[in-house]
Parts: structure tokens; sequence; C-alpha cells
């Protein structure tokens, strides 16, 4: 029988299990709109997905090893990638006043372009994964173990 089968709902493994979910979906969301979509990347961008990349491949090892200690290594990088993820957002709404620097041709991430069904900026998604994965990790690390025997 498989971990996934056996793990409980709650249970260390399915909390890490689902950060590792919301990680991949950021990170094969923004190869979407950069690799196929063709929108470059505008430098916020960039540093949010220093943060996102290496998320999903550090907590699909942890979830495959099992480890509850992920949250240590992982949940710095979610929090750095939280900070830049909600100031690009204050920057897209304007309340901060800076200029988003593009990395190419195409739309900055500031644009109306940027937006998911033309309703949700990009830096929202962004904000609200990186909170789905600090809050999983938080309580992957406080919640009581349920590990399977």
């Amino acid at each position: 029988m498989t971990q996934c089968a056996r793990a409980p709902i709650g249970s260390t493994w399915t909390l890490l299990f689902a950060a590792w979910l919301v990680a991949m979906a950021g990170t094969l969301g923004a190869l979407f709109i950069g690799e196929v979509m063709g929108q470059a990347p505008c430098s916020l961008c960039w540093y949010q997905r220093i943060f996102m990349f290496p998320l999903a491949v550090l907590l699909g090892i942890a979830c495959y090893a099992g480890d509850r200690r992920a949250g240590r290594y992982a949940l710095p990088l979610a929090g750095l990638g939280w900070l830049v993820a909600a100031y690009h957002l204050l920057v897209y709404a304007g309340i901060v006043p800076a200029e988003i620097v593009r990395c190419g041709e195409g739309p900055a991430c500031d644009d109306s372009a940027m937006t998911l069904f033309a309703v949700v900026p990009i830096p929202l998604l962004s904000l609200i994964a990186f909170s789905a994965i600090a809050l999983l990790l938080y309580l992957a690390m406080k919640g009581p173990s349920h590990e399977p025997a």
C-alpha cells in the first residue's frame, strides 16, 4: 500500500503534499504564462520565481521522504516569496509608487493584460500561493502527527 493511501487527512504527509501541489501549480502557471502565452515576466516576477521554483523541488523531495522538518528549510523561502508578492501587489494596485521593469517584450506585470480571466491579477495569485504554502508548512510543523505506522 502506498503512503498516499495510508496517510489520513491532516497528517504531516498530506499537508506537505498539498503544499507541493500548490508550489507545482505556481511553477507550472508561471512557466505557462511566460513560455506558452509569451508574456515576459517583470523583475518582481523573476524574484517570485526564484522562491517558488525551488519550493516545488524541495517540497516534492520532502513529501517523498516524509520529512516533517520540511518547514525549517521551505518556510523561509515561502515567507520571502510572500514578501516579494505582497510588494508586487502593492505596486500593481498603485499603492506603492514604483516602476516595474520589464525583462523583455510584452506587457509588464502592472499592465491590465496580466490578469487571469481579466479579473484576478497575477501578483495576487502569487501572494495566495505563497500564503497557502506557508500555512500548510506551518500546520505540518506544528500540528500533531498522525503518521501511519
